[in-house]
């Protein structure tokens, strides 16, 4: 993660392709064509202040995302589902130490993908911390960023997670972020947007007005 205290624009991907797998309900709609994969990948190739994920760990981080990334030269950060490792459609053990091997990062994205909010007591601390380590001796590296699953956090979450001592928090805020910020707000790129939408993401220079909405929409949830 860029530490320097610059504009960085987010963008996570989920799926691409042909999932291989049941669908959550309203999964779908993070799923992309590799197409549109690759014109986005080629869209941001010379962009600095372009950050790049991948989560839920699917089987397609590692069959289109890794090869298009290194064929450009860029990196990304993982953040797989603990519990799904090695299950069909899924990343496999071996698939996470590839990308480490490759120079991409891997973070967590928890144990089961549900809300951080909903889980007390033991859930949480299976979320945030056992599916860390599970991660952590899969590929012989400390975790160090959490994504938030279903981009749902809250006061509790992120002082837990703070106390852990995650080095970043991704969320799901569709705005810009600082890249010297713990908490790093992302924009889900999804199946109904096209080449143009994304351009314009690209593009946008939010307003000092704007900016401070965004800030005041984020301390909001961070403190409800």
């Amino acid at each position: 993660m860029k530490t320097n205290g610059r504009w960085l624009i987010n963008l996570c991907f989920h799926g691409v392709g042909s999932p291989n797998r049941a669908l959550e309900p309203g999964e779908e709609r993070y799923w992309i064509t590799e197409e549109f994969f690759l014109r986005i990948l080629d869209l941001i190739a010379d962009r600095p202040d372009v950050g790049l994920s991948f989560d839920d760990g699917n089987q397609s981080d590692r069959e289109i995302g890794l090869p298009a990334l290194v064929e450009r030269g860029l990196l990304a950060g993982f953040f797989p589902i603990a519990c799904r490792l090695d299950r069909p459609g899924s990343l496999s053990e071996d698939d996470l130490r590839t990308l480490v091997s490759s120079g991409m990062s891997v973070g967590t994205h928890g144990m089961y993908h549900q809300s951080w909010r909903t889980v007390r007591d033991g859930g949480l601390v299976a979320e945030l911390e056992t599916a860390r380590s599970v991660l952590s001796s899969v590929i012989g590296a400390e975790i160090r960023e959490a994504a938030c699953p279903l981009g749902d956090y809250d006061r509790r979450v992120l002082g837990e997670l703070c106390r852990r001592g995650y080095a970043h928090v991704l969320t799901s805020d569709r705005h810009l972020a600082r890249s010297d910020s713990w908490l790093q707000p992302r924009f889900s790129v999804r199946a109904g947007d096209d080449v143009d939408s994304i351009r314009l993401i690209l593009s946008h220079h939010p307003s000092v007005l704007e900016q401070l909405r965004n800030q005041g929409k984020m301390l909001a949830k961070r403190w409800r």
